[in-house]
Formats: structure tokens, C-alpha cells, sequence
């Protein structure tokens, strides 16, 4: 697949779009096996792997990318090896450990992603921006845009989905959906540095499954916020 990869670089360099030298450069045996994983195709799947899940777990992905990273077991992109500073392991673990729990509580869930939805967004953009280790204007805007878009379409499907589940006063499956979100973004972060291919047919399955479900449960809200101004007009009247 390497000569196909290099075709695709050349062309992108032909246009104007200029990738990181180390994403660029033929794979030969100087190159660590932690280096030679992170190529072109990694790299993208990295990218929106990290937008994707950052509507749904931001500080989740910021902590297990810097995680692997600090490890060893990947080698970031330039960009992204701030993640694995122990002063932003420490920070974005935290971090992680709060919204952890506040996202199985019902109610503090919904609290929680209406106060990061404005985080989330730009926060995906940013990450997939740094991943593909962008030396260029135009590439770091097409990087920002994947992972900004995917960012937006997880974040909405998660905060329908919550305040769909919110109407139902049982709080378990409150607690296996967020358990579920929980697998999803290790899933993904795996699926994309191990099987950049088969993550990309996986996400485009899944933000179209979300997209669905976004749209449905909208439609289901909005009827549910209809019948309660109704019944709270009603009780108002009778008073």
C-alpha cells in the first residue's frame, strides 16, 4: 500500500497541502516500529478518531492519546506530544475522573454536556488539526473541519440521546449508555492506530447510525416539550 499512499502525498503536495516530513517520508528499516506505525493512513484514522470521540469523552481521548504516547506504545505526531507532558497527564486525568462520574448521574449528565458543548467543538478541531501534524494553512483548516464536524455530529447524538434517556426516571440506562460511551472511545482510539481501514468504514457507519438517532430523538424531544408546555398551561388555566 505504500506506493498508493505516496501517490496520494505527491498529489496533495501538488495542490498546495504539505503533510508532516515524517508522515511523507518512505518507510525503511532506520525507522523505530512505533514510527513506522504512525503512517499516512494512522494518522488520519488518528485524526478522526480524536474528533469523534471528543464529543463524546474529551478528556478521555486527551488522556489516553498522551497515555500511549508516554508509553511508548505509539509515537505522536509533533503536535500531539504535549498530551504526553506528566503536567497534562496529571491535568486531563483529573479531568477525567470528574466527568466520569458526572456523566451516570442523571440530570448532572445533561448539566455537564450543555456547559462542554462549546469545548467539545473546538477542542476536536484543534486535536485533529495536531495529529496530522499540519505544516500548512490549508491542511490544518481541512484537518480542523474533520475533526470539528465530527466532534459536532457525536456531541449531538450524546446530548439527545441523555436527554432522551432523562425522561425515564429508572437511572440504569442512563448508566449503560454512558458505560457504553465510555467503550466507545477506547474502541476507537485502537481501531484507528491498529486498523486504520477497517475504523474508517466503523466511523462512517457510526456518525450515520447518529445521525439518525440525532434526528429521531429531536423530533421526540420536541414532542415531549410540547406535551409539558401543554399540561403546565393547562394546570395554570385550571388554577
Amino acid at each position: 500500500m505504500e506506493p498508493f499512499w505516496q501517490r496520494i502525498i505527491q498529489w496533495l503536495h501538488g495542490i498546495g497541502i504539505h503533510l508532516d516530513t515524517r508522515v511523507s517520508a518512505p518507510l525503511d528499516a532506520t525507522l523505530t516500529q512505533a514510527d513506522a506505525a504512525m503512517d499516512l493512513p494512522s494518522l488520519i484514522a488518528l485524526a478522526a478518531a480524536l474528533g469523534w470521540a471528543s464529543g463524546f469523552r474529551l478528556y478521555a481521548i486527551v488522556f489516553l492519546v498522551g497515555a500511549v504516547g508516554q508509553a511508548g506504545w505509539i509515537a505522536l505526531p509533533p503536535g500531539l506530544m504535549v498530551l504526553q507532558h506528566p503536567a497534562m497527564l496529571i491535568a486531563s486525568g483529573v479531568m477525567l475522573s470528574v466527568e466520569f462520574f458526572a456523566d451516570k448521574i442523571p440530570g448532572v449528565d445533561s448539566l455537564w454536556d450543555l456547559l462542554h458543548s462549546v469545548i467539545r467543538i473546538p477542542a476536536g478541531a484543534a486535536l485533529a488539526a495536531a495529529a496530522l501534524g499540519a505544516d500548512g494553512a490549508t491542511t490544518a483548516t481541512i484537518a480542523a473541519l474533520l475533526g470539528g464536524t465530527l466532534a459536532a455530529s457525536s456531541q449531538a447524538a450524546k446530548t439527545t440521546t441523555r436527554a432522551a434517556i432523562n425522561t425515564s426516571p429508572e437511572p440504569f440506562s442512563n448508566l449503560l449508555a454512558s458505560l457504553v460511551e465510555d467503550g466507545l472511545v477506547v474502541a476507537a482510539l485502537w481501531l484507528a492506530v491498529a486498523h486504520p481501514f477497517v475504523f474508517g468504514v466503523a466511523l462512517l457507519v457510526a456518525v450515520l447510525l447518529m445521525t439518525v438517532v440525532t434526528i429521531t430523538l429531536f423530533k421526540f424531544l420536541q414532542a415531549a416539550w410540547r406535551r409539558l408546555f401543554t399540561f403546565l398551561s393547562g394546570s395554570q388555566k385550571a388554577a
